[in-house]
């Protein structure tokens, strides 16, 4: 069942971008929330241990100023040390801090630095009033066991202060509660002054500033949470009124192509017509080039015969010329009418040789045939061998007669001689001085190649695979019809499935025939129409 069609194209659409916008809304608020929440902690974290640095440095602050107050009465006061003690003392029992607040200074007047029992007298402690006046030992242990009056000692010996926690007695109340206090010694009246703050406190502000802080943060995720909500409704909203225009735009579409289909439908049956008509025209076209390919073939054919059957002509008219004159000076016996007759009969035999090679050649064949290649080359050299002879033309061949290949023999034959005759005819007309054709052949792993090269100044147009094309000549007063390179690389390249390319030398051009060593049997092949 197909659930996507057309008339529900546009509610697919918006279901699909509203589950996906859902989706996407909940997430991100959902990593939002849970983001918000983790930083909130981290905050709080940092803003706890930011707190209790801050109490820290506010309790040596309070500490310092009243150290400070102390030296700058000794500086202007003409009283005694005594004297200036008391009024240290009674300073100190009066200052009071913020209403509600448990801290406040407590001072020791050491007797033995090195602690123990008795090793200070309680000087101040507005928080114990019944140890004033008494000495202390620092073998006491708080409601924890913990010898706090020994540890800071051990603090003040080594860097004169102390941040000590503990377990007191808070002011005016029974409850034990843990307590953090800084104690600083001052050398002039070996005094150690302190000043603490209960934890508890400094919880109870800390909880009230998270609870600030949650607040803020909750009204923030919903604010936030709205926002995304409406967006979402938004988007929705946009989405359906797309929806209906699709709706629209699809109805509109179908109508119009409801429309046109007849005319398309005519449209497609006048191309298939007009396509028809192009084929057959060219194929006409093809059937003329592949009949002119044959009239041409033809001419060279009977142009090279001509060539071929000079010599043997000449040789033919010598041996009757010498006939009838020695039967005119009456001098004609059997010896000598036997031994002419048997040198005519090796010219003839000859020329009725050339003939068969001529036919062999244009002789179409089907199949392909298995064989060694520098006897082809040497056929087709022996075609065209009189022209080059008659225009000095060098011919150079380096082929292995280990080489074997597998082909359709006379295409392969008529490539050959096109090649070569286009190489004789340009050094031919370039009067080329010291004219020459080089004909090598090797093999690589998969296929057998030949390369055909002359002296004759390489290929001038470019690109040079336009030589190729069917009509394409470079041979002056339209005495090249352009048909034979163009058949040539249809034959080798389609029937043959190799690749026939051309590149220029330093001396001139250089045409690379390619043919696979094996050729698939059920290869269409059109070889009647290349003869």
């Amino acid at each position: 069942m197909n659930l996507i069609t057309e008339k529900n194209l546009s509610k697919i659409i918006i279901f699909t971008f509203i589950i996906i916008m859902t989706s996407m809304i909940c997430a991100i608020s959902y990593f939002y929330v849970n983001n918000t929440y983790d930083n909130f902690d981290v905050e709080m974290d940092k803003f706890e241990r930011e707190y209790y640095s801050n109490k820290k440095k506010t309790l040596k602050k309070d500490v310092n100023t009243v150290i400070d107050i102390l030296n700058y009465n000794i500086a202007k006061s003409n009283l005694s040390d005594e004297e200036l003690k008391l009024d240290a003392v009674r300073l100190l029992n009066n200052i009071t801090f913020e209403e509600n607040k448990s801290n406040y200074f407590f001072v020791y007047e050491v007797k033995n630095i090195q602690g123990g029992d008795n090793f200070a007298k309680l000087m101040v402690n507005p928080n114990r009033p019944d140890l004033v006046g008494t000495l202390i030992s620092t073998e006491y242990k708080d409601a924890d066991g913990k010898k706090f009056r020994e540890d800071f000692l051990k603090d003040i010996r080594i860097h004169n202060e102390s941040f000590t926690k503990y377990a007191y007695k808070k002011p005016d109340s029974n409850d034990v509660k843990q307590k953090l206090s800084y104690f600083k010694y001052y050398e002039k009246w070996n005094w150690i002054i302190a000043v603490g703050v209960y934890t508890d406190d400094i919880e109870n502000e800390i909880a009230v500033k998270k609870k600030d802080l949650k607040v803020k943060i909750k009204n923030q995720v919903v604010q936030n949470v709205v926002l995304f909500i409406m967006f979402l409704s938004i988007a929705i909203l946009i989405s359906i009124a797309i929806s209906q225009k699709i709706d629209e735009v699809l109805k509109n579409y179908e109508n119009k192509v409801k429309s046109n289909a007849k005319e398309l439908e005519e449209l497609n049956e006048s191309l298939e017509i007009k396509v028809q008509k192009e084929i057959e025209k060219n194929r006409e076209k093809e059937q003329l080039l592949v009949q002119k390919s044959k009239f041409i073939a033809l001419g060279e054919m009977i142009s090279n015969i001509a060539h071929q059957w000079r010599q043997p002509l000449s040789e033919l008219s010598s041996i009757l010329m010498y006939i009838k004159f020695k039967q005119s000076i009456k001098a004609l016996d059997e010896n000598t009418m036997n031994q002419k007759i048997q040198e005519a009969d090796k010219v003839l035999d000859f020329m009725s040789h050339t003939i068969d090679d001529f036919r062999n050649f244009f002789m179409p064949k089907k199949e392909k045939e298995e064989f060694l290649l520098y006897k082809v080359v040497d056929i087709v050299i022996n075609i065209v061998s009189s022209t080059l002879k008659n225009y000095d033309i060098k011919l150079e061949i380096q082929i292995d007669k280990e080489i074997i290949l597998k082909t359709y023999l006379n295409e392969y034959e008529q490539v050959l001689l096109n090649i070569i005759n286009n190489a004789k005819d340009v050094l031919i007309e370039k009067k080329i001085k010291n004219p020459c054709i080089s004909i090598k052949a090797y093999e690589e792993e998969n296929s057998v190649v030949l390369t055909i090269e002359d002296n004759g100044g390489g290929v001038l147009v470019e690109p040079k695979g336009k030589i190729f094309e069917p009509y394409f000549t470079t041979k002056e007063h339209s005495n090249g019809t352009g048909i034979g390179l163009y058949m040539s690389k249809i034959i080798v390249d389609k029937n043959m499935k190799g690749k026939l390319r051309v590149r220029n030398t330093n001396e001139g051009a250089k045409f690379i025939v390619s043919i696979p060593k094996n050729i698939e049997n059920n290869d269409e092949i059109i070889h009647d129409e290349f003869v």
